[in-house]
């Protein structure tokens, strides 16, 4: 290993081409990091008592056996994010120039078409081979579309294009743009090259990670799947199931569910529940014992069964409402027990109908566990190894019976408690998200045509101002407090409406009668509240009694099928 300290625009200049290898990251620079660098350019360029401004390091192997190449390549190891990132703030650069000066020279060496040809490109050059930077997949196609200035590809880098945009607009707004060139050309880096005979990448990207460098789980596993394999395996790996899998989860979603999923993956495949930031030391040990191809193989599958039920993409139209459910009940540890399922509906050994039915009583099993104010800190090893415990031949008895056996605190809430606890409990206290999940539940059971309450909000019948009017002092009694605070926030007091900030603190009679109330409503959960001339605690507590028997059916306790 060798390093040196170098100016960033020595370093661009020393091969004609930088590659990211397919195993590396796709570029994922936030706004904040791109502020962060031009900050940093801005206050050296500005400053005389600056002589040079460190950026951190730049990782490569030169000549490397990973890639076939017959020009000097240059392989970066680390540092792909800022040497991105350099190369969108000098694309920018070089337009502004060429708008506001042509050809002329700003500063030495700062011309449009130096920036373009000592940095960006090799003009001698065609192909893929004219670019000095390399990246992978979307993004290579995405810098090449900028550094060529031609529209973008329909499949583009969200995060290239936002910042370059980003950096297109500082620029615009420098008054002085000599500032940037003086800041770009006192950034400097630790220039590392690696001995392809002696230097272990994985250990690099290990050691950097151990350091606190920001290389996410999910990059360390791609690179140990795929960094110490022959060329054409990595491509046939990654074109065959890693990349269909990044396209699975979408630009945004992988980098930010991909941890969670491999999670879920090795709580199902080892029955234990690794931490979330040692994802990658649990992955290296699962894999171990197992095949390469294998592994890549099913990771890619489970991935497509994850993307169903965590990010919405489930065709089926019964199931992908079952999912939306769950997400909304946030029951994320239940996903390894979900995917083990899936497993078996994809592969024939479990009926759709029967799927739906099992999704179903976890739903019911967890939010009977809500509404009884139970812990939810034995989920997760509840259904860490649930599936251990199915007879594929009887599945959904097996799912019934396994939950039954188990005792206490983990326990299924009976009907009696189930319906007390949600008669009396603070339904509103719950998160927002499970609060109109409930809401929306109630209102859509035994409704052939189901209805969205995205335009609907929670209203409180009974109103929550401390001040009520005298109107509400007299319907509710001289124990008007008290009957309030009791009342509240009970299932029995709480609806859903369009009209909320029209109801207000109104009378319940005006809520009833007025253009969009309670006597006109078309949601299920109004009906008969425009019949009612009263509305006192013992309307709360015989409606809360209504909708406890109607949770019953929604979340139907074991024996029901």
């Amino acid at each position: 290993m060798k390093a040196n300290a170098v100016s960033l625009l020595s370093f661009l200049k020393k091969a004609p081409q930088f590659a990211i290898p397919i195993w590396q990251r796709t570029y994922s620079w936030t706004e904040l990091e791109c502020a962060r660098l031009w900050d940093d350019i801005l206050r050296a360029g500005s400053s005389d008592s600056i002589h040079a401004h460190f950026i951190n390091s730049i990782v490569y192997i030169e000549e490397s056996i990973y890639t076939v190449s017959s020009h000097n390549q240059l392989l970066v190891i680390d540092g792909q994010q800022r040497l991105t990132t350099a190369m969108l703030i000098l694309e920018a650069l070089a337009r502004q120039i060429e708008i506001q000066f042509g050809e002329e020279e700003i500063v030495e060496d700062f011309s449009a078409r130096k920036i373009r040809n000592w940095y960006l490109i090799v003009p001698e050059n065609s192909g893929d081979r004219r670019f000095r930077l390399v990246l992978t997949q979307t993004d290579k196609r995405t810098l090449f579309s900028m550094l060529d200035g031609q529209p973008q590809p329909q499949e583009f880098s969200v995060n290239l294009t936002k910042n370059f945009e980003f950096f297109r607009k500082k620029i615009k707004s420098i008054e002085d743009l000599e500032v940037v060139c003086k800041g770009l050309a006192k950034l400097m880096l630790v220039d590392i090259a690696l001995d392809r005979n002696h230097d272990n990448p994985q250990l690099i990207f290990e050691s950097m990670n151990s350091t606190g460098l920001d290389l996410a789980q999910a990059d360390l596993i791609r690179n140990y799947v795929l960094m110490g394999l022959s060329p054409n395996h990595q491509n046939r790996l990654y074109e065959n199931y890693w990349r269909p899998m990044e396209l699975s989860f979408g630009q945004n979603a992988y980098s930010s569910h991909f941890d969670r999923f491999m999670r879920d993956y090795l709580t199902l495949k080892t029955g234990e529940i690794p931490n979330i930031k040692a994802v990658y030391n649990s992955f290296k040990a699962h894999m171990f014992l197992n095949d390469v191809d294998e592994i890549v193989s099913e990771v890619r599958k489970y991935a497509e069964y994850y993307c169903a039920i965590a990010l919405g993409k489930e065709s089926d139209q019964e199931l992908a409402r079952a999912f939306r459910d769950m997400r909304e009940l946030r029951v994320d540890v239940s996903f390894p027990f979900l995917l083990d399922m899936y497993d078996d509906y994809a592969s024939g050994n479990l009926a759709k109908q029967d799927f739906l039915s099992a999704i179903r009583i976890v739903e019911s099993y967890v939010f009977r566990r809500v509404v009884c104010a139970i812990p939810s800190n034995t989920h997760n090893t509840t259904f860490a190894t649930f599936g251990r415990s199915i007879q594929r031949d009887d599945y959904l008895d097996s799912i019934r019976r396994h939950f039954h056996s188990m005792p206490h605190p983990r326990h299924f809430p009976t009907d009696e408690i189930f319906q007390e606890s949600f008669v009396a409990r603070d339904m509103y206290g719950l998160s927002h998200k499970r609060i109109n999940y409930c809401l929306r539940r109630l209102e859509n059971h035994d409704r052939k045509e189901t209805i969205s309450i995205g335009e609907y909000s929670v209203e409180h019948i009974l109103p929550q101002t401390r001040n009520l009017s005298p109107a509400w002092q007299e319907m509710l009694g001289s124990n008007w407090g008290a009957v309030q605070e009791r009342y509240l926030h009970t299932v029995g007091n709480l609806t859903l409406t369009g009209y909320n900030p029209e109801y207000g603190a109104r009378p319940f009679n005006e809520k009833r009668d007025m253009e969009g109330g309670f006597k006109n409503s078309p949601l299920h959960l109004n009906k008969g509240l425009g019949a009612l001339d009263r509305w006192d605690a013992e309307a709360i507590e015989r409606r809360g009694r209504e909708l406890a028997e109607r949770a019953v059916e929604v979340w139907p306790p074991l024996t029901t099928n």
